[in-house]
């Protein structure tokens, strides 16, 4: 077991991942429903790999819909996707994840461009999840606005059930979580964050998209998240936080 199998209990938890005694070494595998969902928890993989963990990256759809039309001369969904992908390539090498583990898997979307819930779709998620037997499933929770973020849960826990994987679910807080149950945290300070803003912003795209419609880059956007949570538990003197609930399956 990576973590205790009893169900997290608000008296214990939540647990601070730099105080665990985790196994070693351990196989993840990161769902992202859009390219930048990596980025997101740049903090905690960072953690992992500089640990020697395996991290295996799943990009399941292209996020061509993200790209403002003529950012950078591109136009129509095929251009953006190449775009975006060439933006998760250039994190992943910043990074330091081997290029051998980023898959952009392309799920075909229905009419809205969410993937779709159907029988090839999640063949595709079960011979990726099989290949690998990940011990940690990272993929932001299921209780969250965006279509895509929901789709990718419910592939991931129907081929979790249908296969009785042995593996835990570690569902990260995201923009559009509307709520979750906090049971492992990463505190960061201001350095680290740093760090994280430069690897956000290499989605320059999505940067810039949200400089026009926001007034803030990507990059503040998803530390401000993880600031409001380090004030919201009040840990003191960590002044970010990258927040996590656990789902055990099998």
């Amino acid at each position: 077991m990576v973590f205790s199998s009893r169900q997290p209990s608000t008296k214990n938890f939540p647990l601070n991942l730099y105080q665990l005694s985790l196994p070693s070494p351990l196989t993840l595998v990161v769902l992202a429903p859009h390219p930048d969902d990596f980025d997101a928890i740049g903090v905690t993989l960072r953690f992992f790999h500089q640990r020697g963990d395996i991290i295996h990256l799943a990009v399941l759809t292209t996020g061509a819909s993200g790209v403002e039309d003529g950012y950078a001369g591109v136009h129509g969904d095929a251009d953006k996707a190449a775009l975006r992908e060439q933006e998760q390539t250039a994190s992943c090498a910043f990074f330091g994840l081997p290029a051998e583990r980023l898959h952009f898997l392309r799920l075909p979307p229905d009419e809205k461009g969410n993937p779709r819930l159907d029988a090839a779709n999640h063949q595709r998620i079960r011979d990726y999840l099989l290949q690998r037997k990940p011990d940690l499933v990272f993929m932001p929770h299921r209780n969250d606005s965006n279509i895509t973020h929901q789709r990718t849960y419910a592939l991931f826990r129907a081929v979790a059930l249908a296969d009785n994987l042995q593996t835990w679910a570690v569902l990260n807080q995201d923009a559009k979580t509307v709520a979750m149950r906090t049971d492992m945290i990463t505190p960061f300070d201001a350095a680290t964050a740093a760090w994280k803003a430069e690897l956000l912003r290499l989605h320059q795209s999505q940067h810039q998209r949200n400089l026009n419609t926001r007034g803030h880059g990507f990059d503040e956007r998803v530390l401000a998240i993880n600031r409001k949570s380090a004030a919201d538990l009040d840990l003191g003197g960590d002044e970010y936080v990258e927040c996590f609930e656990l789902e055990r399956f099998g």
